[in-house]
């Protein structure tokens, strides 16, 4: 009887779970979608392309929206149970609330056991995978983008001319660079030879001019001044350029677990908050989805005539109350103010002690506000 209820129990969980999962990370992929559709369809990037960088971008949302299917698929499998007095039919057999409530635990549980390596290793690996890629797509978009005996404007603030570019599109000869990112004073650049540089480290590119002159005009007197160079380098602005914004700067996020550690020993600096931050946020994030199991039980039990929508409606005002005092506690942890998995855990155990508190009361049919019946 224990395996066959097990059995049933986690059925009503996995659909419902399954569902939520895709539906939140539809919505919170929404906005990265539309940009990497906008890349293959106005960038010309290739699809296999764009397709790597959202493989490298799913980890991310998983790690958040995970936990939220957990707390959605157990408020409609018990709010569906109960609607349909499955729940009262259990009870009357003699089956104890703690019974039935052990396999949604049991199921958070074990989502929570398998988002550890998804938070731990997973998401740091495809975050660091995501920046190099976005780099790359960069670096090749911008040799590949520029065309000869045209200007080509592609790069915000910049028009540039090249009478001859070689096949790589690395090396140009004969340029002529407009240059109005300053805006008070342009700059007419022209240049002998231009070479493209990559800075893996720095995650920028640069356009490195050979033996030119810059011209710049001052508008006040109708004066021109003139600038001869032997070697002078231009920063492309590739985020405008290709439609993507990441950070050039490699985030604590994107950090292995065992570097992770040794940065965060040393407290005494801001890289060693934000690496322990970090390094706590990672245990208390999968840990979630375990806390959320427990407290959606004696929530889904509640009685309510439309169960989808109060179970969505109920899901999205737990999870907007989580995530605000996880960020309100991450920020605090990186300014030091106390230790950093004592302020990310602090959610995790008042919401899990909430959940204890409202299954205890509802295991003993009381009200879960008030003393209840004498």
């Amino acid at each position: 009887m224990g395996r066959t209820l097990t059995r049933y129990l986690v059925l009503q969980i996995v659909g419902p779970f399954a569902a939520g999962l895709a539906l939140f990370t539809f919505v919170l992929l929404v906005a990265r979608i539309l940009k990497l559709i906008e890349l293959v369809v106005n960038r010309g990037v290739p699809i296999e392309q764009v397709l790597l960088l959202f493989s490298y971008v799913l980890p991310a949302f998983l790690e958040v929206t995970v936990p939220m299917a957990v707390l959605l698929a157990c408020l409609l499998a018990f709010g569906r149970l109960s609607a349909d007095n499955e729940i009262t039919a259990m009870r009357a057999a003699g089956i104890g609330l703690h019974q039935i409530a052990a396999p949604a635990i049991l199921f958070g549980g074990l989502v929570s056991l398998a988002a550890f390596p998804l938070s731990l290793h997973v998401r740091p690996w495809a975050n660091g995978a995501l920046r190099e890629g976005v780099f790359e797509l960069a670096r090749t978009r911008a040799s590949a983008g520029l065309q000869e005996n045209i200007f080509n404007d592609q790069f915000p603030g910049l028009t540039l001319y090249a009478e001859e570019i070689d096949t790589s599109g690395e090396h140009l000869r004969g340029l002529l660079i407009a240059d109005a990112r300053s805006g008070e004073t342009p700059a007419t650049i022209l240049a002998r030879e231009g070479i493209l540089v990559s800075d893996p480290a720095s995650q920028a590119i640069k356009l490195r001019l050979l033996d030119g002159t810059i011209l710049r005009s001052s508008a006040a007197d109708r004066s021109v001044d003139e600038t001869r160079f032997v070697v002078y380098d231009i920063t492309l602005d590739l985020e405008d350029a290709i439609g993507v914004t990441e950070s050039r700067a490699k985030d604590v996020s994107e950090r292995p677990f065992n570097a992770l550690q040794q940065d965060a020993a040393n407290l005494s600096t801001p890289d060693g908050l934000a690496a322990s931050t970090e390094l706590a946020r990672r245990f208390a994030i999968p840990a979630a989805s375990l806390v959320f199991s427990i407290l959606a039980v004696p929530l889904g039990l509640q009685p309510v005539r439309s169960v989808r929508s109060r179970g969505l409606a109920v899901s999205l005002g737990v999870i907007l109350i989580y995530y605000l005092l996880l960020t309100g506690a991450e920020t605090l942890a990186r300014q030091g103010f106390a230790p950093a998995a004592a302020m990310l855990w602090a959610p995790n155990i008042v919401l899990g002690l909430t959940g204890l508190l409202l299954l205890w009361r509802a295991a003993s049919e009381r009200p879960f506000f008030g003393r209840g019946r004498p």
